[in-house]
């Protein structure tokens, strides 16, 4: 009898343990249900295309007050505190404000030549002889927010957020373009050049020429001083990015091939692919811009990552891999969606300053040549 009673308290106690053991089972069953639903309803939120892939068709705008490289005083610190945040953005709609205000009509005329893109005292566009103010400048009313925090720059590596050093090749690249960055003086100080900016139009830089402006249209596009618009369009086996500033066009192929080494373009040849519910688009064989050390080699490489943060806006990542920098550098931020409407940025057709340069540029060769002199040095 005293074995039984033993037995009978033995399964008493074993079954209990069981019993407690299935309800967590089941707890932890239903516990998981929920967080897949969760999952599921989170992953349902985002636009969707007919086979399931992230739907990242729309118009964006990038404009915004965070500068491409951190500002020093900064060091490796990515985020700004809420009260830095809003301080940047006071300070930006108090200089606005107060560069629209009324010109002076008894103001002095700007100094011969302007004060050049490269003086000290340039604080504008056109070398202060009457260039934009800021009714022609969008820069966006406040820095950008990724994963609710305010960042200090667009690159987040290098960790000091600014690019890396030139490579030996990147120093001999800008040691080629140091005589082209002169203080305009008014005198016609290239004709000392073997080679100077103005001897040619194909010599100018391809913005001046309303062809391309790379860091508008990247890759890696970065935000510019105005028209900040771009509008995807995405199909099963291509994705189209429209470019507002220089009105240009990026075709992505899908799950293709590069062309080969030899066939180059100015934004290099995109190929893209899916990666769980990122784009990622890499870039390579580029064209090497005429005159620019910043806007990257023959030889850079560029992977870019698109992912939706939610329905109405984008994460946009890339790395870049050039031989002109002594490293790769990355940075990331978001693409917010807009109602604007993306017109096409009609550059070429304005451009009459163009031809006023290059007839500037004779005016002042034949007062040089006149006086029997160049009327500078190169500024090396």
């Amino acid at each position: 009898m005293q074995i039984r009673r033993r037995r009978s308290s033995f399964w008493r106690v074993w079954g209990s343990a069981l019993v407690s053991i299935g309800a967590l089972v089941v707890i932890a069953a239903a516990a998981a249900l929920m967080m897949f639903a969760a999952s599921a309803a989170e992953a349902q939120e985002i636009p969707r295309r007919h086979d399931g892939r992230p739907d990242l068709s729309g118009t964006y705008d990038i404009a915004t007050l965070t500068p491409a490289q951190r500002p020093d005083r900064f060091g490796d610190r990515l985020e700004l505190t809420q009260e830095e945040a809003k301080a940047l953005a006071e300070h930006w709609s108090t200089n606005f404000d107060k560069d629209h205000a009324p010109s002076d009509p008894n103001r002095e005329a700007p100094p011969k030549g302007g004060t050049g893109i490269y003086a000290p005292e340039f604080t504008g566009a056109a070398g202060k002889v009457g260039g934009y103010n800021a009714f022609f400048v969008d820069i966006g009313t406040g820095a950008f927010q990724l994963d609710g925090k305010y960042r200090t720059s667009i690159v987040t590596d290098p960790p000091d957020g600014r690019y890396p050093p030139l490579s030996e090749l990147g120093q001999e690249r800008s040691k080629r373009v140091a005589p082209f960055r002169h203080e305009n003086t008014g005198t016609a100080w290239w004709l000392e050049l073997p080679v100077g900016p103005y001897d040619d139009h194909e010599l100018r830089p391809l913005a001046e020429r309303c062809i391309l402006t790379r860091g508008a249209s990247g890759p890696p596009s970065m935000p510019g001083m105005y028209n900040n618009l771009k509008t995807i369009v995405q199909t099963d086996t291509h994705v189209m990015i429209l470019i507002e500033w220089m009105h240009d066009v990026r075709i992505i192929r899908l799950d293709s091939e590069h062309l080969p080494d030899t066939i180059r373009n100015w934004s290099g040849d995109s190929i893209g692919w899916w990666e769980g519910d990122t784009l990622v688009v890499e870039t390579k064989n580029f064209r090497e811009i005429p005159g620019s050390v910043t806007r990257g080699s023959r030889d850079m490489r560029v992977t870019e990552r698109f992912s939706r943060i939610d329905a109405e806006n984008l994460r946009y990542e890339f790395t870049v891999e050039d031989p002109a920098y002594e490293t790769a550098w990355s940075g990331e931020y978001p693409w917010p969606a807009t109602s604007h409407k993306l017109y096409e940025y009609a550059c070429h057709e304005g451009n009459y300053a163009f031809g006023n340069i290059m007839r500037g540029a004779r005016l002042l060769e034949r007062e040089a040549i006149e006086q029997g002199t160049s009327g500078g040095s190169t500024g090396d």
